[in-house]
Parts: C-alpha cells; structure tokens; sequence
C-alpha cells in the first residue's frame, strides 16, 4: 500500500476514534482519556501487523500497512504519544518514574527506527547491522505494549479507565503475538545451524 494512503487513512481512523470519544464521553478529561486507549489500541493494531511479519513477510507487511511500515507506526505511535501527554497534563496524574524510562526509549526507538531504515536502502548500514536494531524494535517494544497491560490486568493500575475484560484481552493477544512469533524464530534457526 501506499505510505500516503495509509498515513491519511491512520489520520482518519484517529479523527473517528476521537468523535466516537465525545459522542460517549463528550467533550471532557474522559472522553481525553478514552481517546487515549484507543489511540493506543490503534497503535497495538499497527505494531501486530509489522510484529507477525518482520522480518520474514516483508513484501506482505508492504502490501498490508505501506513500504514504509516504520514511518506508519511512528505516525501512529507519535499521534498516540501527543494525546497521552495531553491527557497526563490536563489530568495532573503522577507519572511512575520507571515506567516513564522505559516507555521514553520505546518512544526513542519507535522514532529512530524509520531513519535506521533509510540508512539500510542506502547502504549505510548493513543488513547485518539493520537486524540487530529490529530485533531491537521489535522485541523492545513488544515488552513495552506487555508491561502497559501487565499491571492493568494485576490491578496495579486503576486510574486508566477502561473495563477489566478489555485488559485482559488486549495482554492475552500481545501474549498471543508472541506465541505466534517463537515457532517462526526456532523455525529460522534450526535452518541456519550447520548440518
């Protein structure tokens, strides 16, 4: 696909999600941060995809999301970014240090990742090189998205609205994500051992 369709189709599906907000929270911190889960969701929807197929169905992960798939989930990831810290401004909620850090690098990472890739189709990294910072990506930011539900499910986070339910599903398909990718990568190296 496109970059541009998608980038403007992810555009649109934000600006859907946020008057689905208001029309069932209006125009207030809730509807804020009901906009922010599923800001956030379309973000889990957009990483699943680039997740289950990199790096071995790059050309399905093309013709599903765009050729540029690190720059759509920057675009999401960013528009998700600049809602949460709205809400966490406009809420006065006391942020956890530790929590902070870690989802500061996934942002770092998550940022850096479409430079990192251009670097690659020039030739200025190696494919070698380019490797380790997906497994980097995407194994980082995988355990991110796992810690955001993680608590949520243990009840160690109450403030974040929501339905209990949802967060169960949602850490049961970020685990299910997993499951999906540890045959693919035993698969990959029992091919490369030497016979």
């Amino acid at each position: 696909m496109d970059f541009k369709k998608t980038a403007i189709l992810i555009i649109l599906l934000e600006i859907v999600m946020a008057v689905f907000a208001i029309l069932n929270y209006g125009n207030t911190l809730e509807g804020l941060q009901a906009l922010t889960r599923y800001s956030g969701r379309l973000s889990l929807g957009v990483f699943s995809i680039i997740f289950l197929l990199l790096p071995d169905r790059a050309e399905l992960l093309s013709r599903l999301i765009s050729t540029r798939p690190f720059h759509i989930f920057a675009l999401t990831h960013g528009i998700h970014l600049i809602i949460l810290l709205s809400y966490n401004g406009l809420s006065g909620n006391n942020l956890i240090p530790i929590r902070v850090a870690g989802g500061f690098i996934a942002y770092v990472i998550i940022m850096a990742m479409p430079y990192f890739h251009m670097r690659q189709e020039r030739g200025i990294i190696s494919l070698t090189q380019f490797k380790i910072l997906l497994s980097i990506y995407l194994y980082f930011t995988w355990f991110i998205f796992f810690m955001t539900y993680l608590p949520r499910v243990q009840g160690q986070v109450t403030h974040v609205g929501g339905q209990y339910w949802e967060f169960v599903v949602l850490l049961s398909w970020v685990c299910i994500m997993m499951g999906m990718k540890l045959p693919v990568l035993l698969l990959r190296q029992t091919r490369s051992r030497p016979k």
